[in-house]
């Protein structure tokens, strides 16, 4: 059976960290994924390594801000040794931040595979998530996601198929074209048109418009590793993370 991760930011509104770690563990979740606001305050990553030590839940990935990466490789080595961490995840660039045109996003993949060279001498692999807007063609046609994971070939893939989905692409094409690229895949789930509006449009895995029976058979042909289940906005994490569990176990 596939061992599920849960990514914390689900969580980041609600009950203290241990707590939280507990529930996931009691319903039945192996692993976790962090994110950055966790790993950039001291007093989080103590209580995330003590949370990580009683509940038996691992972390073998987590997201961590690019500009952190940069500033300090050693240090980021050092935080995902304490945590078990195998492979730091960029999750997201800001919107002053993104590229325009094809040759600023190469440039951007570039930065990406200088980044993972880094992090690679102190043990630890990188990968990239995206959004929407890497799916939202360029003038010449082109899609940002392709010159970003074009230019970064040691990078790997973290597939976020939902926001794929809100961009309007089919996300079976990413699956055919980056196949075993996709180290770890995000799962959530879309809401019917008009509905769900209090959590921004988004769904507990499998109670939403996606097909993710397919979707889910598609990513373990593929070879992904960690399935991550996220809800960016829910009204109740314990209800998200238990639905989204069950739902999963049954693809």
């Amino acid at each position: 059976m596939t061992a599920f991760s849960y990514q914390l930011y689900s969580s980041r509104n609600f009950e203290p960290l241990g707590e939280t770690l507990s529930m996931l563990a009691g319903l039945g979740y192996a692993q976790v994924e962090g994110y950055g606001a966790l790993l950039a305050d001291p007093a989080a990553i103590d209580a995330l390594e003590a949370g990580l030590r009683a509940t038996g839940l691992a972390m073998p990935t987590s997201h961590v801000g690019l500009d952190m990466i940069e500033a300090d490789p050693a240090a980021v080595g050092a935080i995902a040794g304490r945590l078990g961490m195998k492979t730091a995840i960029v999750p997201f660039i800001m919107p002053d931040a993104r590229p325009t045109d094809a040759a600023g996003w190469a440039a951007y993949g570039a930065g990406l595979e200088k980044a993972a060279a880094a992090l690679k001498g102190h043990g630890l692999g990188l990968g990239y998530h995206n959004h929407d807007f890497e799916y939202a063609a360029l003038a010449d046609g082109s899609l940002p996601i392709d010159h970003i994971l074009g230019n970064a070939p040691s990078v790997a893939y973290e597939f976020d198929v939902a926001w794929a989905v809100r961009a309007g692409v089919d996300p079976m094409d990413s699956i055919r074209s980056y196949g075993p690229r996709i180290l770890s895949a995000h799962l959530k789930d879309i809401a019917p048109a008009g509905e769900n509006t209090d959590e921004d449009g988004w769904a507990d895995v499998g109670h939403g418009t996606m097909d993710w029976p397919t979707l889910f058979g598609a990513l373990k042909d593929a070879g992904t590793t960690y399935f991550v289940m996220e809800h960016d906005n829910p009204s109740s994490h314990l209800r998200f993370a238990s639905r989204a569990l069950a739902a999963a176990q049954s693809f």
